[in-house]
């Protein structure tokens, strides 16, 4: 019985030992002074071959779209919307819908308006669903801060 105990066991972390964790999308951080008072913060995916993240701007009850929210700061103000690269466009038939996603790798842009000198940071958050053609991995949330 203590064999077969063991042999179970070893079996088992053998198993976990082979499993693999899915993290197919790499985010970086940057961001350019335009001047003393305006820059632009890119935030960059890199996409693993296979696999895909959605656009911002997916309406209703289709997959996670890509989100970003950006932390209050009395260095900065937000200049306008995130905004991304056209992004390929199908229509899916899970979701019954037309869907605008990214894959290999996307650049999204946040300009700011910088109302103190020296340097600064913009912290915030990212939210997106990364899928193959075969599944769908969980919504995963990342904070982020790119120093300006």
């Amino acid at each position: 019985m203590k064999k077969l105990l063991i042999f179970i066991a070893l079996c088992l972390v053998g198993e976990l030992a082979s499993a693999q964790i899915l993290n197919p999308v790499k985010w970086s951080y940057a961001a350019k002074r335009l001047n003393s008072k305006e820059a632009i913060v890119y935030l960059k995916a890199t996409i693993d071959n296979g696999w895909h993240i959605y656009s911002q701007n997916i309406a209703g009850d289709g997959p996670t779209k890509t989100a970003f929210s950006f932390h209050p700061s009395k260095d900065y103000v937000l200049n306008g919307k995130t905004i991304e690269p056209k992004p390929i466009s199908h229509f899916d038939k899970m979701f019954n819908m037309k869907i605008g996603y990214f894959e290999k790798a996307v650049i999204f842009q946040q300009k700011i308006n910088i109302k103190s000198k020296g340097k600064i940071a913009v912290k915030g958050k990212l939210e997106f669903g990364t899928c193959d053609d075969t599944q769908c991995l969980p919504p995963q949330e990342i904070e982020f801060s790119v120093g300006v």
